[in-house]
């Protein structure tokens, strides 16, 4: 983006918008103030881990959230789903693909149906109920978990599902709404459901990849482009 004269970076943390008569204003931490004609927010999200010793420094090395992005790597090797119900049993059937040694772990009474808990036997899935206190690694990489009661159990990747928030919430103080599952809602244009923002990345989408959120911006900034450009005709 530095071969263009027109484009200039900004180091600092937006706090607020508002909505003015011709468009709208950004206001930073520091007290300096845009101004512009249209919006494009690629905030992203923050995900909301659980307190588990080990979690964080694993997260997004051994602890997985998807495995088109990282299922290859570990594939054929001790692996487990940390979930319970629905997402446990769906998952569970899901990295079965990779992997034939998969355990899932409910941190907890599973509330999975009988059926759900036959099929998964079947498929020689256990399922471990025991509560987890710390992920042990080494530098992010997964060894073993140790669970409450002092037991262990050796693994190379986790999979799991964490809850998320926006990254920021200027998009919603401005009047754009959610999706159900707490995403920017956009058309297929990325539009927002404020005439003049639009969206783009992981605030808007679970399918989060680097070749998806680059697609997205391209397609956001050609559509505000060509907005401005036939509204200036």
């Amino acid at each position: 983006m530095a071969a263009y004269d027109s484009v200039s970076f900004y180091q600092g943390l937006a706090t607020t918008g508002s909505k003015m008569e011709n468009g709208f204003e950004i206001q930073t931490e520091t007290g300096k103030i845009f101004r512009a004609k249209n919006l494009i927010f690629a905030t992203g999200i923050r995900d909301l881990l659980p307190s588990i010793e080990g979690y964080p420094e694993c997260w997004g090395i051994s602890v997985l959230h998807c495995p088109y992005c990282h299922g290859y790597e570990v594939r054929n090797q001790k692996t487990g789903i940390l979930g319970n119900g629905e997402y446990g049993f769906e998952f569970s059937c899901f990295i079965q693909n990779w992997t034939d040694n998969l355990a899932l772990f409910t941190n907890g009474k599973p509330t999975l149906t009988s059926e759900q808990t036959l099929q998964l036997q079947n498929r020689k899935i256990p399922i471990v109920e025991k509560e987890i206190q710390q992920l042990v690694h080494r530098s992010g990489q997964l060894q073993h978990i140790l669970f409450k009661d002092g037991t262990t159990q050796s693994l190379k990747a986790l999979y799991a599902h964490n809850p998320f928030e926006q990254h920021s919430s200027i998009p919603e103080s401005l009047g754009c709404q959610l999706t159900e599952d707490g995403y920017l809602h956009v058309d297929p244009f990325q539009k927002t459901t404020v005439p003049g923002i639009y969206a783009c990345g992981d605030n808007t989408t679970r399918m989060r990849s680097v070749a998806n959120t680059v697609a997205m911006g391209t397609k956001a900034g050609a559509t505000a482009s060509r907005e401005i450009i036939l509204e200036q005709f």
